[in-house]
């Protein structure tokens, strides 16, 4: 098949490019800006646009199908001119539930804990060499690429986000995959920019669980109280299964989990984490893995990409960059890694990136997010607030919204770049959270200061 992507260069989009290509099917592609990892990624592949910008004359009646990311813009000229020519486009969803249609389809959502879950999921099928197609939204380690596409394989697995499919297709991705099996993780009102008030948000997860197939399987977090409402309240002919957090035990660091074989060691910690396990757990049962081998693949799991990634190490103190930017997000991270390692201080890094995050009304989410940590910064740009064109948040909102009067903000990366690292780090634990990169730090100095 001949495939042309309009906006190559996404993370999503260039590992789906690259899914085809592996594949066995041509592709092209356009993007008016290419960063890496994706610019390396695609040019070793021969699929680097050799010129960035968008050329309609690329558009050709020779093209079996448009995949149109959700960077391009509605009036991009090479949509224009693919509508025109009546060509079959495809948002990324649309493509992936084709490419699956025929598979037993299983989707991880929830605002939180997706792609770990999905993560886990993978890990433990990769461990017993089971294969799957899959799409999850992280790099993970043992897999090529995040997308992996076949015409043999029984099942899929793809990480269900419920942001917009297209800049032509306004519906959330999930709402278009179709699960067989299901997992729901929790709901904590995320996108503002797309849901303006909590119950449309909760909205999208009941029209997700109310897509799933008739005799299909739900499997939910019982411990979230908005999760055991939406799954109640379904209406279609699905089986129910809850799962919660497992008895666990933390020895000189480490977590072990209860089970029925005995207490079992992790990598991981946190109890976000081992409610993923959970809910993992049940999922790879329904495909057909046992508990005990699944007990025994999970202990060998270090997590995903840029989730409570351990980035330096000494005997006194430790750094984890984590994902977490949004409330929910950062208040379990926090927590987890307080209740890890209880001797050492806790400085809690948090950037507000994200247009929720920076939004002035939305800042009340974060009440308590950082009560754990000892020592609590935000770093946000004021810059970053102009470009999202949102109303300008101040040092005495933030410290208002988070609840918290020691709490340290800054809004210039030089001046937050030199508090950090001129800290004492003798017995400490340092947790970056963050969606950017707080305005240019370089992580790997951590590794030269401890």
């Amino acid at each position: 098949m001949n495939y042309h992507f309009i906006a190559i260069g996404g993370s999503a989009m260039h590992n789906l490019a690259l899914a085809l290509y592996q594949k066995g099917d041509t592709i092209t592609g356009s993007d008016d800006a290419i960063f890496e990892p994706s610019k390396s990624r695609l040019k070793a592949k021969g699929l680097l646009p050799k010129i960035e910008g968008w050329f309609e004359e690329k558009i050709t009646p020779k093209l079996d199908a448009i995949i149109l990311g959700m960077h391009a813009k509605a009036d991009n000229p090479e949509l224009l001119e693919a509508k025109r020519l009546g060509l079959k486009i495809y948002s990324y969803p649309e493509f992936l539930f084709e490419q699956s249609k025929d598979k037993t389809r299983v989707v991880i959502g929830g605002s939180h804990g997706k792609t770990t879950i999905t993560s886990m999921i993978l890990h433990v099928l990769h461990y017993h060499e089971i294969a799957v197609d899959y799409m999850v939204g992280a790099q993970l380690e043992g897999f090529n690429t995040m997308v992996h596409l076949t015409d043999e394989n029984e099942f899929m697995v793809l990480e269900g986000d419920e942001y917009l499919s297209s800049p032509i297709d306004m519906r959330p991705k999930f709402h278009l995959y179709k699960p067989n099996i299901a997992l729901l993780s929790g709901i904590a009102w995320d996108h503002i920019n797309v849901f303006p008030t909590y119950e449309n948000y909760v909205e999208q997860f009941s029209i997700f669980v109310n897509s799933i197939t008739n005799g299909g399987i739900i499997v939910y977090n019982e411990e979230d109280s908005e999760v055991r409402s939406v799954v109640e309240q379904a209406t279609n002919s699905i089986q129910k299964y809850p799962y919660h957090t497992p008895n666990y035990s933390i020895k000189n660091g480490k977590t072990l989990i209860e089970t029925s074989l005995g207490e079992v060691p992790l990598e991981i910690f946190g109890k976000h984490n081992l409610q993923n396990l959970a809910g993992a757990k049940w999922i790879c049962q329904h495909m057909g893995v046992d508990e005990a081998d699944f007990y025994e693949a999970i202990s060998s799991f270090k997590g995903a990409s840029k989730r409570l990634e351990k980035i330096a190490e000494s005997e006194s103190t430790i750094v984890f960059k984590d994902f977490a930017h949004s409330p929910s997000k950062v208040e379990a991270t926090t927590i987890a890694v307080k209740n890890q390692y209880v001797s050492k201080k806790l400085l809690a890094c948090l950037e507000l990136h994200t247009y929720s995050s920076l939004n002035a009304e939305f800042l009340k989410e974060y009440k308590g997010a950082l009560n754990s940590a000892d020592k609590a910064v935000v770093f946000y740009s004021p810059h970053a607030v102009e470009i999202k064109r949102l109303e300008k948040i101040t040092e005495l909102q933030i410290k208002a919204a988070f609840e918290r009067d020691d709490l340290i903000v800054y809004t210039n990366p030089v001046e937050f770049r030199d508090f950090l690292f001129n800290q004492n780090f003798e017995n400490t634990v340092v947790l970056l959270m963050s969606s950017g990169d707080y305005g240019g730090l370089d992580f790997n100095k951590f590794k030269e200061l401890i």
